[in-house]
């Protein structure tokens, strides 16, 4: 008789089966829901128009006109696939064009395609580090960065999110490991929105030999003048070894890329195996996102970015007006010099903090039957008793569009208390 135990065995009676047999039979479930129209800033979801307020297409360049003809010229010039890798047959000049841009964009020497944005993180990670190095991650870095990790073996040491005092104690300890050590960051937090104090972060590797890569997912097309990100936003570009980022936020399409010195982009090409053993991007994805990011880099680009952050101080200041608590993080140092100035840096992603998981999800139904789509993130995305709504806004929300949205948020929020007990408000921050 066989002993061993079935590898199945996992998926019944795990811990959160209850609680997702409970959401799901009182449609509370906020995953995976519908959606029938392209993302811009009022979607068609399930038979109804709701005000979209979860995308992560902060230029709004889905639409637009000109990232659609990329796509379809890429289309009819390519086909539907490549079938098969960058290394034998599914290098195109799209793609060269895309990573001599993409390196001219960031200011680095070369930049290297993934098709997609988890494979940049976890094709560079498992491939620059191995057993005997040393990682140093952010609590709130993103799972592609920490899969990476596990990949290549090295030995990971986290530290609290954005404690510097916690950071520099992992790097003295890293002395200790006896080999390479790099340091990796988000450049913008995906859940928390708030921006990673990257001028102290770059001192900090500076003093003790650690190179340091910045995971740009969620700052690039956004921060900074060029839109390059919260390292430029910093000034700090020349001091961040690796940029990676994707093209499924600003970019408003699929896939990653990361940029950084010649010779480690050239080591990419012939060593990472999440870029030689997986299909090129398909042509359209790749035709969009050179087309946004010529909009983004465009006489255009400024007003967008100028935009989707006007957008986000409105919207959270209307938020923070009505009792939420808008979670903005702590602020950061403006630049490298000594009399640089701090401040908090506000970005698209505008968490409210709800605290326990059912008042979250309750929150999050009354706030879709009331036409308005947010991110619901319970544990264990984020800590016990953290649970949060992540809303976030693009530069082509319009005035009356949000103010609908915060109507919406005003009703829910008097009729939800009045059953189910009050919310966190800005006095508890």
């Amino acid at each position: 008789m066989p002993t061993s135990t079935d590898v199945f065995a996992k998926v019944r009676g795990h811990e959160r089966e209850e609680l997702l047999r409970a959401a799901r039979e009182a449609d509370l479930l906020p995953y995976f829901r519908t959606i029938e129209s392209p993302a811009m800033p009022v979607v068609e979801m399930e038979g109804h128009p709701r005000i979209m307020l979860a995308s992560n297409n902060y230029l709004g360049l889905t639409g637009d006109e000109r990232v659609m003809q990329g796509a379809r010229d890429a289309l009819a010039r390519y086909g539907t696939g490549l079938t098969g890798s960058r290394l034998l047959n599914g290098t195109t000049p799209l793609h060269l064009e895309l990573e001599r841009e993409l390196a001219e964009w960031m200011g680095a020497d070369d930049a290297i395609v993934f098709t997609t944005g988890h494979q940049a993180n976890v094709g560079t990670l498992g491939t620059l580090l191995d057993a005997g190095d040393t990682v140093i991650v952010d609590s709130g870095d993103h799972a592609s960065i920490l899969d990476g990790v596990l990949l290549s073996r090295a030995k990971m040491r986290p530290f609290r999110h954005n404690r510097m005092d916690k950071l520099e104690r992992a790097l003295v300890r890293a002395e200790e490991d006896r080999g390479g050590v790099m340091v990796v960051v988000d450049g913008v937090f995906s859940m928390e929105g708030d921006v990673a104090p990257l001028v102290d972060i770059v001192e900090l590797c500076s003093r003790h030999g650690a190179r340091l890569m910045v995971d740009e997912a969620h700052g690039a097309g956004v921060l900074g003048a060029r839109g390059a990100g919260a390292a430029e936003l910093l000034g700090v570009e020349d001091r961040v070894d690796l940029r990676m980022g994707t093209f499924s936020k600003s970019l408003a399409a699929c896939g990653g890329f990361v940029a950084g010195p010649a010779e480690v982009i050239d080591y990419l090409r012939i060593s990472s195996r999440a870029f030689l053993f997986t299909a090129s991007g398909v042509p359209a994805a790749l035709g969009a996102a050179l087309a946004a990011l010529r909009v983004l880099r465009s006489s255009e680009g400024p007003q967008l970015l100028a935009d989707v952050l006007e957008h986000a101080a409105y919207f959270a200041d209307g938020l923070q007006a009505l009792g939420f608590r808008v979670m903005g993080g702590e602020p950061v140092r403006l630049g490298p010099a000594d009399d640089a100035p701090s401040a908090r840096v506000r970005t698209p992603i505008i968490p409210v903090l709800v605290g326990d998981d059912w008042k979250a999800a309750l929150l999050w139904r009354a706030l879709y039957d009331g036409g308005v789509f947010t991110n619901c993130a319970l544990h264990p995305a984020v800590p016990p008793g953290g649970a949060l709504l992540r809303t976030s806004v693009m530069a082509t929300h319009d005035r009356p569009t949000l103010d609908r949205a915060l109507d919406v948020f005003e009703r829910v929020k008097r009729e939800f208390q009045a059953e189910h007990g009050p919310l966190p408000g800005p006095e508890t921050a």
